[in-house]
């Protein structure tokens, strides 16, 4: 037997660099949650063919998607009869890691699951969403940063991130599929006592003092998150609030990635997560540039993480047409026809 999770889900969603892990590791500490880093096990299944399905897989992936919404649809319960079905699976997954806790709550915080919030909702109508939003500007810098060695031309071609989730998250916000807690980052690292009692409330906890210097509890397990900030901080801070301002002054390239990234965003998103267009560059205004553009070329740094970012970014570029991606795909070719079965 497995529990029935439907109100004992709890997602923290949010873009990546938004403050999600922070969140994680604070409520991570309360009595009520038990949680894991990024379990990752919703995203697939919102991609099995009746909502929606993958480009590429060893199967037709679009026979599937067609063959999935006739059989669903001659079932008798229809759509609901299929969600009972996946939610059986998600169900004996998260039900059987929270039962040996005997946690009230199992937390998931996998920020790909911003990107299919209507199928969250479907799953799990009675489950506590918290939505994180940060400035929009501050998430791509930590993004570039953190897993591009701050090569922004970088991270912008491989996943721009703000027209991705900036519009996702505000479709969630305004449309309301679910009840739901939305929070600042801004909000969380200046005053967490209030905010997180805020939350604690409208998941039905009791506040537990405790959350703020989230330092003091290790998150169960190994997995993926932030690979910087979190893992050295205790406690919330606002040293970050305006960090990005600095990597941009007088960088008119990063100035350009950031506009070209919001014009995919309408003004309609961008106040449901409470800026509007011209406020964003407000903090930019207060920048002493001589100093940013100073801080922008400061020295590397020579870790084993940085070094394996900047390996990735170097041999990620122009993969497609370089010498070293023609090798790599002979090699892939080669390795398909040897591995074929049949």
């Amino acid at each position: 037997m497995s529990l029935d999770m439907s109100e004992r889900m709890f997602f923290v969603i949010g873009a990546p660099r938004s403050g999600t892990t922070m969140l994680m590791r604070m409520l991570n500490v309360h009595p009520d949650i038990y949680t894991r880093p990024e379990p990752h096990l919703l995203t697939p299944l919102a991609h099995l063919g009746f909502y929606a399905y993958v480009d590429k897989a060893p199967y037709d992936p679009y026979q599937a998607h067609e063959a999935a919404r006739e059989f669903v649809e001659a079932l008798p319960g229809g759509e609901s009869d299929y969600l009972d079905a996946v939610r059986g699976y998600a169900d004996t997954l998260y039900g059987r890691m929270l039962a040996p806790t005997q946690k009230r709550f199992f937390l998931d915080k996998t920020p790909a699951y911003a990107l299919i919030l209507p199928f969250l909702a479907k799953m799990y109508p009675r489950g506590r969403f918290v939505i994180l939003t940060r400035h929009p500007f501050a998430i791509f810098a930590s993004y570039a940063e953190s897993f591009f060695d701050s090569d922004w031309e970088a991270a912008h071609r491989f996943n721009p991130i703000l027209q991705r989730y900036v519009p996702a998250i505000a479709e969630f916000l305004r449309e309301k599929p679910v009840g739901h807690y939305h929070l600042r980052y801004e909000n969380l690292v200046t005053d967490p006592e209030a905010t997180m009692s805020a939350l604690c409330a409208y998941a039905g906890m009791a506040f537990d003092p405790s959350v703020i210097e989230y330092g003091n509890k290790e998150v169960d397990g190994k997995g993926l998150g932030d690979p910087l900030g979190v893992a050295k901080d205790k406690r919330p801070n606002t040293k970050s609030l305006h960090k990005w301002a600095d990597e941009v002054a007088g960088n008119e390239r990063r100035i350009a990635i950031l506009r070209e990234q919001m014009n995919h965003v309408t003004d309609e998103d961008l106040a449901l997560w409470g800026y509007t267009r011209e406020s964003l560059w407000e903090p930019l205004a207060r920048v002493d540039k001589a100093a940013a553009q100073k801080a922008q070329h400061k020295a590397k740094k020579w870790d084993r993480y940085h070094l394996q970012r900047r390996l990735l970014v170097a041999l990620r570029r122009d993969i497609h047409t370089s010498a070293f991606g023609r090798l790599l795909k002979k090699a892939r070719f080669i390795l398909n026809v040897l591995l074929r079965e049949g």
